[in-house]
C-alpha cells in the first residue's frame, strides 16, 4: 500500500490497471472513433482530451475519499445514473439521426469533440465504481495530498493519452477513409450502442 511516501512499484500497478481500463472497448472508444471519422484528427484528439479530463475528476474524487461517499449516497449516485443515461440518450439519438454527411474534408469540430468526450466520462457512474474498487486497494487515509494528486493525474493522463493516440493513429492511415465511406453505418451502430447502454443504466437505477 501507499504510505507516507509514494511507492513507485504500487504506482506502476495503478498505472497498469488504468491502461487496461482505458483500452477496454466501450462507449468511450466508440465515441472517440465516431468523432475521428466525422471531424478528423482534431476532433478525435479533443474527444480523447475531454474524456481524460472527466476521468481525472473522478480519479481526484476517488483519491480524496469523496467517491466512496458518493457511491454510498443514494441521491448523488441516482443523479449520476440518470445524468449519464440522459447524455447517452442524447448522443445516441444524434448519431442515429445523422445521415453520414457530417464527415468533413479537414479537421474540424474540436469543441464538440471535447464536450462529448468529457460528458461520456464525467457522467458515467461505472467509472466511479471502477475507481472505488481500484483505489481502495492502494490508498490509505494518511496518504499525502501531493501523492493523491499524482495518482489522479496519472489516471487522467493515461486515459487521455490512450484515446488521443487512437484518434491520431486512425487519422493518419487509410483506415480513416474506409471508415468514412461507411460513416452512416458507424453512426447507426454507435448510436444504437449508446442507447442500449442508457437503457441498461436506467434499469439498474430502478
Amino acid at each position: 500500500r501507499l504510505r507516507a511516501a509514494m511507492d513507485s512499484a504500487v504506482l506502476a500497478q495503478i498505472g497498469v490497471v488504468c491502461v487496461l481500463g482505458a483500452m477496454s472497448p466501450g462507449p468511450s472508444l466508440a465515441v472517440v472513433l465516431r468523432n475521428t471519422v466525422a471531424g478528423g484528427r482534431l476532433r478525435g484528439v479533443m474527444t480523447g482530451l475531454g474524456h481524460g479530463i472527466g476521468f481525472f475528476f473522478y480519479a481526484l474524487l476517488a483519491v480524496s475519499g469523496l467517491a466512496v461517499v458518493m457511491a454510498t449516497g443514494d441521491t448523488v449516485f441516482w443523479a449520476l445514473q440518470w445524468g449519464g443515461a440522459a447524455v447517452l440518450v442524447w448522443l445516441g439519438w444524434q448519431f442515429l439521426l445523422s445521415e453520414g454527411g457530417e464527415v468533413a474534408d479537414h479537421d474540424s469540430g474540436g469543441r464538440e469533440g471535447f464536450v462529448a468526450g468529457f460528458l461520456v466520462a464525467f457522467l458515467n457512474p461505472k467509472i466511479l465504481a471502477f475507481f472505488v474498487a481500484v483505489f481502495s486497494q492502494f490508498i490509505e487515509p494518511g496518504l499525502a495530498l501531493n501523492d493523491r494528486l499524482v495518482i489522479a493525474l496519472l489516471a487522467g493522463v493515461i486515459d487521455a493519452s490512450w484515446y488521443m493516440l487512437v484518434a491520431t493513429v486512425i487519422a493518419g492511415t487509410p483506415l480513416l477513409d474506409i471508415l468514412r465511406r461507411h460513416a452512416w453505418a458507424i453512426d447507426r451502430a454507435v448510436g444504437s450502442l449508446l442507447l442500449l447502454l442508457a437503457v441498461a443504466l436506467l434499469l439498474r437505477a430502478f
